[in-house]
């Protein structure tokens, strides 16, 4: 049994993982999916939110020593996390997720992107702090291969992304780097290229890299075959 806690990424929260988590008990596990700050039940001015707090938000979810999965944009956070504190985490599992390089933030690591598909699927706040998915775009952007009702569920949950912890370089160093790794590629995602996602896991051991066919939600997707594929992970890390 290992200790897991999920991450959600942009926009989202602990109730996209809602089909995954049964699966991952029903394997032994013990597993938790928070809620980061700004988001779900965490509530936290927008103007508040940072990357650090974030990452803590992660390290106090953690009761021992976890597998620390992050979808998307959590891949930042859950690697801001194992730097300040890197005896706290198994193994960091990258879900079709940014893997950060040092210096550099998250707009810029999407930018760099060959494709900004995202770009046409989010408008900013008024204030400007933050940004949000456009209903007419969120089944072609993250939710094109789920089950008829996953739209309607999201719509209900989905809350504003604050910029600032996109927009902030992460540090990372000889903590980040003691942590072992694991890169799960969608190959059907239609927000983060998988060409691009092919990129940022390029010369990981080939035994670290993994891919479904799936889009940008495989929690809602292809919940077992995901919990099953995180199974296994965690079989390789001790």
């Amino acid at each position: 049994m290992s200790e897991i806690v999920l991450v959600h990424g942009s926009c989202h929260g602990a109730w996209c993982w809602r089909d995954v988590i049964p699966k991952l008990e029903e394997l032994g596990h013990d597993v938790r999916a928070i809620d980061l700050p700004g988001h779900g039940a965490n509530p936290c001015p927008i103007a508040e939110i940072t990357l650090d707090l974030y990452a803590q938000a992660i390290l106090d979810a953690i009761t021992g020593r976890a597998v620390v999965v992050g979808h998307s944009m959590a891949g930042f956070p859950i690697s801001a996390a194992a730097e300040a504190n890197p005896g706290k985490i198994a193994r960091l599992v990258y879900l079709c997720a940014y893997a950060p390089r040092d210096g550099v933030s998250l707009v810029d690591m999407r930018m760099e992107a060959p494709r900004q598909p995202l770009l046409e699927a989010i408008e900013k706040t008024p204030d400007g702090l933050g940004f949000t998915f456009r209903d007419s775009h969120l089944a072609k952007a993250l939710y094109h291969d789920c089950p008829e009702g996953t739209v309607d569920y999201a719509r209900q949950n989905l809350c504003v992304q604050a910029i600032k912890p996109q927009a902030t370089p992460i540090r990372l160093g000889a903590a980040y780097a003691s942590v072992p790794k694991t890169y799960i590629r969608c190959d059907d995602d239609q927000a983060i290229p998988p060409e691009y996602q092919r990129t940022m896991a390029a010369g990981w051991p080939e035994a670290d890299v993994h891919a479904l066919p799936t889009s940008h939600s495989p929690f809602f997707s292809m919940p077992g075959r995901l919990a099953q594929l995180i199974d296994q992970v965690t079989q390789q890390t001790r």
